[in-house]
């Protein structure tokens, strides 16, 4: 009886690093990682700036609560924004206007020498502080009482200052009669201090227009 031939086992090859789709899978995870790499890379590329969390008007004392720390991508440009990364600048004053959201830049904070203004409380009719409140900037218009008023003369206004940032509002008070007025508080250039003040004090009237356009009180 004849034998039939014993089939032998073929052994398993080694893939080769020469075959093509191992090729192209080593090229895949290679290029995956390149661009995961590149990702991570321009992320970190962001950095930490302050944004100004309500509107801050030159005069105001700059506190934590004041500005919000936000991570932002910033070109060359960006340069003269103010980094959050050395923390807040307590103690420091807004020397220009910042729009409440804005990056705040790092020329808008300074001293109070630097800022140029001082807190002076004027008293206003209550229809005239409608709508006003901290970071609202308004003109100042005065109606000085004529020195010799005949019968039926009326005051004259005339704009005393332009753009001055409103540092806050206090409550109401009843006046004499039936008039209500409200108490204002305003950061008044240096210089022009003594002028207002003589200007009240010779019992003018104080009227507060805001400007159009200006920083406004952030919608609750």
């Amino acid at each position: 009886m004849t034998q039939l031939p014993t089939p032998r086992a073929k052994r398993l090859q080694r893939p080769s690093w020469r075959e093509r789709r191992l090729v192209v899978g080593v090229l895949l995870v290679l290029l995956s990682a390149t661009l995961g790499a590149k990702a991570v890379a321009s992320a970190d590329d962001r950095t930490a700036h302050f944004v100004a969390a309500r509107n801050l008007v030159a005069g105001d004392l700059i506190s934590a609560t004041d500005l919000r720390r936000v991570d932002v991508r910033l070109d060359a440009v960006g340069t003269g924004y103010l980094r959050a990364d050395r923390g807040a600048p307590s103690g420091s004053y807004a020397v220009r206007d910042v729009r409440s959201g804005e990056l705040v830049p790092a020329s808008a904070i300074g001293t109070a020498a630097q800022a140029g203004v001082q807190r002076l409380t004027v008293r206003v009719d209550a229809v005239s502080a409608t709508g006003l409140a901290q970071g609202t900037v308004v003109d100042v218009f005065l109606s000085e009482k004529p020195a010799a008023a005949g019968p039926g003369e009326r005051r004259r206004a005339s704009k005393a200052l332009s753009a001055v940032g409103v540092a806050a509002v206090l409550p109401r008070s009843s006046g004499l009669g039936s008039n209500t007025t409200t108490s204002v508080q305003l950061y008044v250039p240096s210089q022009q201090v003594q002028m207002l003040v003589e200007a009240v004090d010779a019992d003018a009237k104080v009227t507060l227009v805001p400007v159009v356009g200006a920083l406004a009180p952030p919608v609750p």
